[in-house]
């Protein structure tokens, strides 16, 4: 929200209230409270009257400060709020002078100036941002020019600029097809059902972090508005209606810091099942389809050799006009018990469509009306309207009742057969509403989804045990990454909303979100077949793979012979990247930092990167770049530094800006130097043995570093550790093992093996383990031709 007009004056009946000095302080251990008069007090006079900020400071996480300011505090407090973890104990430690007051945590200082306001956040002594000046202030948008109506509601908000300094760059956000980096952009932290190529975003994160090494986290679900670099294009300003500000400054020193912290803070992503890495496959949703539609795809893709591991039904299981009853439409599924046995025997899991919405014509209507468990409007009536199912209600997830009458309506389905939910929309929430609880329906609007997709999700972690618990989520908010996976929504079927849909992935995997999806192929309408194989190859290296559409069926022989070559292809090659991918994401789960990473999050020194949003790493080793055009035109950056092809093993050296053709069966998926890539030995399925026959490649090691990685089994437990490292022309490898295993020296030139067979293929030198092993590989000099 703008208040300003231009540099000195304010806008139309906009009054700005800023805090002058600090008049006094009173701290303990766990808090300082400042009382922050707006004016200079001069004399006693000066104190009768007028607005004082109290403004409150804490640090219940190390490299984190919390500054929450208030005028009124005696305001009506609603819920709901953030589910934050906050320690018992403090980090805080505080020093004052006459002149300062200096608050540490961690690496982490917040210097303020007592006699002429100013805030600054700092680092080692260097500066990260600051607020001095109006930044801080209580806004009035009602002042007549000498008072305001303090009866009336609305009319006051709280603002924060925080300075950015030059070539600073600003992430996150959530979910924003938007440009990348948000420099220049207004953003409203409201979620809307908009589409990928609009302003309006499904999952909207009030957090942003900078590549400086620094994040914000403004801790509020209503809207909050955000003027990135727009309003004052040197600074990030964020406010909120109403009477206090809730924010939080996180310390990194890296991104990557910054996100681990942020998620000990709003939670980190659970850990999906290994199933669900493999190949889901829709219905498609306005698709006509009954159990021979179904039992064709499904049988199409094993006769095609395609290693398809879940098949989701869409909308229309359920009966047109009664979504949600949760009721198979007879007419088209009238043995779903025997059905979904079928279809396990075809070892698949199954997914199904819900969403949090009732229609009139639901059986379940009924019954939610008489015993409350909608939401409904302030003149008691069920709040209805006719938007995607006509007569519609909301399930009040604030009514614990309610929550246990549509968990106990979804638990007949688990037992049914059904194994995860496809938890779709949850975006559109009024605001002319009340709650059981007696919620802030503004409040709500955003957090609403947050109590839909954790009923689902702790529903299918009781049933199915935790670690097998996986929506497919559609809007998020904070802390929704605790309930993964969350899918980039309804994109058209072109290169544009391929592009779009990868933009807003890795702008939400910069706000916490640890997995993502997409509709391969593209939802509305239907892609070429040249769109549908450069998609295909895109969502096969990506954290989760689902083909879906809204008009048209997504079964990849819909497009021509050589779209099921390229399918089979990729699915192959994602079953056998599974104890990497595995390994990235278990250790996503237990830090926050995502799978697919933008490059400015791994490679934030390198200026190239800063705006790159057409290419990502997948895991902590995986270069990924998909392909946007008809012509096949690959087109990429690889940072400084030796990069190995991983499907065709060529070699690049020197950071530059590639352009070249690229066939179907090809992506430019780069390794990057001293990685270790843990490779399984089967290609139908993700979910297997992974150490067992595991190969283990290095690639490109550097002398005098170590290069290590663990291959997980699908219980998290680790059952093979590879060790190596180079010094001079001598590769030490140590490998802890409870099963055979291969290490491949890739491109290396040996000439003798100690402690393990081994023979020199075209790949490079593999080296069999049958066990623990301390293994030495003598290389060749480079006057012997070692072109590593």
């Amino acid at each position: 929200m703008k208040f300003g007009n231009g540099c000195w004056l304010q806008r139309e009946g906009i009054e700005c209230f800023a805090p002058q000095e600090v008049y006094f302080v009173n701290k303990d251990e766990r808090e300082v409270i400042i009382c922050a008069p707006t004016h200079h007090i001069e004399h006693r006079g000066d104190t009768l009257g007028g607005i004082n900020l109290t403004i409150r400071i804490t640090a219940l996480l190390k490299d984190v400060i919390r500054v929450q300011v208030s005028h009124y505090l005696g305001t009506v407090k609603k819920g709901p709020e953030f589910e934050l973890n906050l320690a018992e104990a403090g980090f805080m430690h505080t020093e004052e002078t006459e002149d300062e007051l200096l608050i540490q945590s961690g690496s982490l200082l917040l210097r303020i100036n007592k006699k002429r306001w100013e805030m600054r956040y700092e680092r080692d002594g260097k500066l990260l941002t600051s607020s001095s000046g109006r930044d801080l202030a209580y806004m009035r948008t009602d002042w007549k020019g000498f008072a305001y109506d303090m009866d009336s509601e609305g009319k006051a908000y709280m603002r924060q600029e925080l300075a950015l300094g030059v070539n600073e760059h600003v992430y996150g956000l959530g979910e924003r097809f938007s440009a990348f980096v948000k420099n220049g952009q207004s953003v409203d932290i409201w979620n809307e059902d908009g589409g990928t190529s609009t302003e309006q975003s499904y999952k909207n994160i009030p957090f942003y972090m900078t590549d400086k090494g620094y994040g914000v986290f403004v801790n509020h679900p209503e809207k909050v508005s955000f003027e990135v670099a727009t309003e004052q294009v040197a600074k990030v300003e964020f406010s909120v209606p109403g009477e206090t500000l809730d924010y939080f400054v996180i310390d990194g020193p890296a991104m990557k810091d910054v996100l681990q912290k942020y998620t000990d803070l709003t939670g980190k992503p659970a850990l999906p099942a290994p199933w669900t890495f493999g190949l889901w496959l829709s219905t498609s949703f306005t698709t006509n389809y009954d159990e021979e539609t179904v039992m064709q795809f499904i049988d199409g893709m094993k006769e095609r050799g395609i290693g398809l591991r879940v098949f989701h039904f869409d909308c229309f299981w359920m009966k047109e006009f009664h979504w949600s009853d949760f009721l198979w439409d007879s007419r088209v599924f009238p043995d779903p018990e025997g059905m979904l046995r079928r279809i396990k025997e075809k070892d698949l899991n199954v997914c199904v469509w819900i969403n949090p919405y009732i229609g009139q014509e639901s059986v379940l209507f009924k019954e939610g009306m008489e015993k409350g468990y909608f939401i409904k409007r302030p003149n008691g009536n069920v709040w209805q309207w006719d938007m995607w199912q006509p007569g519609m209600a909301l399930v009040d997830f604030t009514n614990k009742d309610a929550c246990l009458w549509f968990q106990k309506k979804l638990e007949v389905l688990l037992d049914m057969g059904v194994d995860c939910f496809k938890t779709d929309f949850g975006e559109r929430i009024p605001t002319n509403c009340v709650y059981a609880d007696g919620s802030d329906p503004e409040k709500m609007h955003n957090y609403y989804t947050y109590l839909y997709n954790k009923v689902v999700f702790e529903l299918l972690e009781k049933k199915r045990g935790k670690g097998q618990a996986v929506l497919f989520a559609r809007s998020a908010t904070v802390g929704g990454q605790k309930f993964p996976v969350h899918w980039g929504g309804d994109c058209w079927s072109d290169y544009v909303s391929m592009e779009e849909s990868l933009r807003g992935g890795l702008s939400l995997t910069m706000s916490g979100f640890g997995y993502w999806s997409h509709d391969i192929g593209g939802f509305e309408s239907t892609s070429t077949p040249d769109v549908y194989k450069r998609w295909a190859a895109f969502g096969l290296f990506s954290s989760h793979s689902r083909l879906h559409g809204s008009t048209s069926y997504r079964v990849p022989w819909a497009y021509d012979e050589e779209a099921v070559e390229v399918v089979r292809y990729f699915t192959e090659v994602k079953a056998q990247l599974m104890p990497y991918l595995y390994r990235n994401a278990i250790e996503t789960s237990q830090t926050g930092i995502p799978m697919m990473r933008s490059m400015v999050l791994e490679y934030t020194g390198d200026r190239n990167c800063a705006y790159l949003d057409k290419q990502y790493m997948f895991g902590d080793s995986l270069l990924v770049a998909p392909i946007f055009n008809e012509e096949g035109r690959a087109v990429y950056y690889l940072p400084e530094g030796i990069w190995v092809h991983y499907l065709t093993g060529e070699v690049k050296k020197v950071g530059t800006w590639y352009d070249e053709p690229c066939g179907y069966l090809d992506i430019p998926v780069f390794v990057k130097e001293n990685s270790l890539i843990a490779v399984g030995n089967v290609k139908g399925r993700p979910d297997y043995d992974y150490a067992d026959g595991v190969t283990v490649k290095a690639y490109t090691l550097l002398d005098g570093r170590e290069a290590e990685t663990v291959v997980y089994g699908m219980n998290q437990r680790k059952e093979t550790t590879v060790a190596v490292k180079k010094e001079n022309n001598i590769i030490h490898i140590s490998v802890q093992a409870e099963k055979p295993c291969r290490v491949v020296l890739v491109h290396e030139k040996v000439k003798a093996v100690e402690g393990a067979e081994w023979e020199m293929q075209e790949e490079g030198c593999a080296i069999t383990c049958q066990g623990d092993a301390q293994v030495q590989a003598y290389l060749y000099g480079e006057e012997n031709g070692n072109e590593n």
